[in-house]
């Protein structure tokens, strides 16, 4: 009889019983912060469901959760998105290999805190191994999730990611109205297709996520977009703020203005009252003190004891991306290489790497402002737009409306 690896073993199911508890202490504390009023109805709904894509996380952080690899598997897309981090087109032709891209899923699957794995793009759905790759990782023990702009997912396709492992589908929804939707997408029928891969999730039983981008485009249809995520009964909503990299660097006065910031802090925080979803930023680490100071939470133990919770930027610390051609980054928008996975193995990388390192220890690491904010655990500035507007990515976040 053939002996499955530890590594596996633990991953086999996709949490034991006490890690639904830590996970909840997440939501609890967001519930409790946030007056979220219909919580018990995503309780009942979507707990169940988000467990095994959070799987084993405690916390929330800026992109979702601690213990989010994501891989880029191909640059290659059928849209061109405006605001495009990844510059998305043509495929890479350094991209990994099938073989290469197995080898990278094992020393994945290799770390304990690595409980799923996030298939992104480019579009992840025109990578020709796809299903390759992700039956793999299914059978290393890892979630398979997929970030999609959804146009090429029917009940067909959803039913077949179900059967490879697929908890979760993140499609991008920029808003509810369709020509604003297709603008950003560059696509007439994108809204349509979006709609379609929606019911098609939900009807294969896959936990359905939206991810947004606020820009400036795009502001003043965020409430009623949020309403309307909710009415899709999405467990999950990443709120991502453009970040001035990719295509979103080319597109003038599109980011968010430190006051934009503020305001999509607040519209969060009131439409989570009565919302069924969980709404998270992206790129906005801000929120989190947002929160805890509408409650009066400024310091002292109540902060020490969010900051286990609340983790704020995750670049680097839990979250890791990996590019197409196996460059690891801390995230996507902070584009620092911290080694490539053909040089050396990713488990070196990732607890080794300098960027990698430097992040987790921002504490002690961070400059200017962030540096000196007793809100460097629970929120610690974007690294990214930090990167982006000075060159820097320990520097002081120059959208930060906390500290005046």
């Amino acid at each position: 009889m053939a002996i499955i690896p530890q590594h596996i073993m633990k991953k086999a199911f996709f949490w034991p019983p006490s890690l639904p508890l830590r996970q909840l202490l997440s939501v609890l504390l967001l519930a409790y912060l946030d007056g979220w009023r219909t919580f018990p109805r995503w309780l009942v709904r979507h707990a169940f469901g988000s467990m095994p894509v959070a799987n084993g996380a405690l916390g929330m952080g800026c992109i979702g959760y601690p213990g989010h690899p994501v891989w880029e598997v191909t640059s290659a897309c059928n849209l061109t998105c405006i605001h495009c981090h990844a510059v998305s087109g043509k495929p890479d032709p350094r991209e990994l290999s099938t073989d290469e891209g197995k080898r990278l899923i094992d020393q994945i699957a290799e770390i304990n805190g690595f409980r799923t794995l996030i298939y992104t793009g480019g579009e992840p759905l025109v990578r020709k191994d796809i299903f390759t790759l992700l039956r793999h990782s299914q059978k290393a023990g890892l979630a398979n999730i997929i970030a999609t702009n959804g146009t090429l997912i029917d009940e067909e396709m959803a039913g077949k990611l179900k059967d490879h492992g697929v908890v979760c589908n993140a499609i991008s929804l920029d808003a509810a109205d369709p020509k604003i939707h297709n603008f950003v997408r560059n696509k007439q029928t994108a809204f349509d297709l979006a709609m379609r891969a929606i019911e098609a999730t939900k009807k294969a039983g896959i936990l359905l996520q939206i991810n947004t981008t606020a820009m400036e485009y795009n502001i003043p249809e965020l409430s009623r977009l949020i309403d309307f995520v909710d009415m899709q009964d999405a467990g999950i909503m990443l709120m991502y703020q453009l970040v001035a990299v990719g295509r979103g660097e080319t597109i003038k006065n599109a980011t968010l203005k430190k006051s934009a910031n503020r305001e999509l802090s607040t519209l969060i925080a009131e439409k989570q009252r009565c919302a069924g979803t969980v709404i998270e930023p992206v790129a906005g680490p801000q929120y989190w003190p947002h929160l805890l100071e509408r409650k009066g939470i400024t310091g002292g133990i109540p902060l020490k004891l969010a900051g286990k919770v609340f983790h704020g930027c995750a670049a680097g610390r839990g979250f890791v991306y990996i590019k197409s051609n196996g460059d690891v980054w801390p995230c996507p928008f902070v584009e620092v290489t911290a080694g490539n996975v053909r040089d050396r193995s990713f488990v070196d990388i990732y607890e080794r790497g300098e960027v990698l390192v430097n992040l987790r220890k921002r504490e002690e690491k961070l400059k200017g402002v962030c540096g000196d904010c007793n809100y460097r655990t629970v929120c610690g500035g974007c690294r990214g737009r930090a990167l982006a507007f000075s060159g820097d990515y320990l520097a002081e976040d120059p959208r930060c409306f906390i500290r005046k």
